[in-house]
């Protein structure tokens, strides 16, 4: 039987919705808290309950080796790294099965620093098929992501005269463009770029020469002008994306380690870390070619130690030492609420007016959603994602095309927590 013009119409009509589907597949996690450093996932809809229990397991991946480095995506792969035996190592999985596709070697293995923390931190970027990945004892070095093959490495510390931080380097590399940008430090500028297809050097921030500690650089345009904006204990500082010309600098000190990612919005800089330090806002000003940056306030309704701070609205989101989950208004600094009890220490991703709440406890580690609302902590479901290890589960949540992805050391937990 001929299908009839309705028949025709509703085939025509599946196949367009089927398309729009595959382009909503077709989003990327290549980066250090997603697309763009601010842990906002592009999924533009999640679940928002959980039923009791948690939502289904896809699939488990393990192999992964020891490390703490969480997972970026891009096409149908999945990229982290971990240790095994004697070598640091880059690991790419198969998106829809958790299956290793390739492995290849990164650097020397092992925890630098007391306690042992032993494994890779950063996480693998990805642009235009290059992945470059960062090795905890300052190995850099870029691969062909589909296949695995090695096209460039340098050294942070041998080479550019770099300085290991004392837990080791957990910065991930940032691909902007044809230019890889990372934080080595050195007397020679603190933070470099280098050619994206060759690893040679192209520009260093000659005015700035910070020690590094372990926040990732994050891209901003502020008044007009593409700049990089970095974190060390002595500073925040924007420098020129084109040249590493120190554009603005304030002054501030933090405590032992200083980690999470700053956050930019328009004209304004805020920063937290933890050790009894707090949180800044900068409101970055121009007049004719000059910059200067002019604290806004400075308190300790933030202490953030290393889960990342997020900013929906006009609220910042994340976990205060001492205070527990919190909601602060980013413009005043003012607390609007806490939560202490409820949930543990932990990273967090947004997804779709939702937080994806992940506690670090050893071995009992909760998965928890909350509204991301001024409104109060208002919880919607958690659970206890099976085969914990015996160490922190640091690696921050993912979520990407109604998938959430939490790693714990070597093994790699993908579920469906499509809306």
């Amino acid at each position: 039987m001929k299908p009839t013009h309705f028949m025709q119409g509703r085939i025509l009509l599946g196949m367009m919705l089927a398309g729009l589907a595959g382009g909503a597949l077709a989003a990327d996690w290549p980066d250090w808290r997603g697309p763009n450093r601010d842990a906002h996932s592009p999924d533009a809809r999640t679940a928002k309950t959980w039923p009791a229990g948690g939502p289904k397991l896809l699939w488990k991946a393990t192999g992964l080796g020891a490390g703490y480095a969480t997972a970026t995506i891009v096409g149908d792969r999945i990229y982290t790294g971990g240790d095994e035996g004697d070598s640091a190592r880059v690991v790419a999985l198969d998106r829809a099965t958790g299956d290793r596709v390739w492995v290849a070697p990164l650097g020397k293995a092992g925890g630098p620093g007391w306690g042992n923390f032993k494994g890779v931190r950063a996480v693998p970027a990805v642009s235009d098929g290059l992945l470059v990945a960062m090795g905890q004892y300052g190995e850099l070095a870029a691969y062909d992501a589909a296949t695995g093959k090695e096209r460039w490495r340098v050294h942070l510390v041998d080479d550019l005269g770099g300085k290991l931080p004392e837990w080791g380097f957990s910065e991930t590399p940032l691909i902007d463009g044809d230019q890889v940008i990372c934080t080595p430090g050195g007397s020679e500028g603190a933070i470099v770029a280098l050619d994206k297809n060759t690893g040679k050097v192209r520009w260093r921030s000659a005015g700035f020469t910070d020690d590094p500690h372990y926040s990732s650089v994050v891209k901003a345009t502020i008044h007009g002008v593409p700049q990089y904006v970095q974190l060390t204990a002595e500073h925040v500082v924007g420098v020129a994306a084109d040249s590493g010309k120190v554009l603005w600098q304030a002054e501030r000190r933090g405590r032992t380690a200083v980690i999470p990612t700053p956050v930019v919005r328009d004209h304004y800089v805020y920063v937290t870390s933890g050790y009894g330090t707090g949180c800044n806002l900068f409101e970055i000003t121009r007049k004719g070619d000059g910059f200067a940056a002019e604290e806004v306030y400075a308190n300790r309704i933030m202490k953030n130690h290393h889960g990342g701070v997020i900013l929906v609205g006009n609220h910042l989101y994340g976990y205060s030492d001492g205070a527990g989950w919190v909601c602060q208004d980013f413009m005043t600094g003012k607390s609007i609420w806490r939560e202490k009890e409820k949930t543990g220490k932990g990273s967090c991703v947004y997804v779709a007016g939702m937080l994806i709440l992940r506690e670090e406890k050893k071995g009992g580690s909760q998965v928890v959603l909350i509204e991301a609302t001024p409104e109060g902590y208002r919880e919607h479901g958690r659970f206890q994602p099976p085969n914990q290890s015996d160490l922190n589960a640091w690696p921050h949540p993912v979520v990407l095309d109604g998938k959430l992805y939490l790693r714990d050391q070597d093994i790699l937990l993908c579920y469906d927590v499509a809306g």
